[in-house]
């Protein structure tokens, strides 16, 4: 009999100890401070995730609890520049290693490159794939092309970077247009 491991409340010794797999497709609203980052409600969107559990040995002779960890989803986003809802891919792939307690975590943290965890009979697997997908947001959100740019794209003048081109086909010097404000001399 196999036994069924719950992501809400996961044995993590247990479930690395049976090299166990979960994974799941959630909808992207039940991650509540996930959602608060929205530009608008995404009913349709999908968090996709996978965990495996692993016990690797260690120089120490004591097993070493571990649990790799991947999620991926596209959230709509407010771009930065037009406001507008952007979809921005989230994604990340880790391995985490369990420690006997969080003063154990702390102490070693420092001195080590893996991500160091505390040992729980009931951990919220769901919480850590929410963490790490908030860690995942970009700080500036934005579309690569604004939609409202396009308009002023398809201007006679303007080139693909928005900026509009003279008669000659050059773009005008701003610093130019400073000189002439200064010596009074606009027209």
């Amino acid at each position: 009999m196999s036994k069924k491991f719950l992501p809400a409340s996961l044995h993590v010794q247990s479930f690395a100890q049976v090299g166990a797999t979960l994974d799941g497709a959630d909808s992207l609203q039940n991650y509540e401070r996930l959602s608060e980052e929205l530009q608008r409600p995404a009913p349709d969107r999908v968090v996709n995730w996978s965990a495996v559990g692993e016990l690797r040995s260690s120089q120490g002779g004591e097993d070493q609890v571990w649990l790799h960890l991947k999620a991926a989803t596209v959230a709509p986003l407010a771009c930065q520049r037009c406001l507008d809802a952007v979809d921005v891919p989230l994604a990340f792939d880790r391995s985490f290693r369990f420690v006997a307690d969080e003063a154990t975590a702390e102490a070693l943290d420092d001195g080590v490159e893996e991500d160091l965890l505390a040992l729980s009979t009931e951990f919220d697997l769901l919480g850590l794939i929410e963490d790490e997908l908030l860690m995942e947001l970009p700080v500036v959100p934005r579309h690569d092309l604004c939609p409202t740019e396009l308009p002023h794209l398809l201007q006679p003048g303007a080139t693909a970077q928005g900026t509009v081109v003279d008669e000659l086909g050059e773009k005008p010097n701003p610093f130019a247009v400073l000189a002439k404000l200064r010596t009074g001399k606009l027209n």
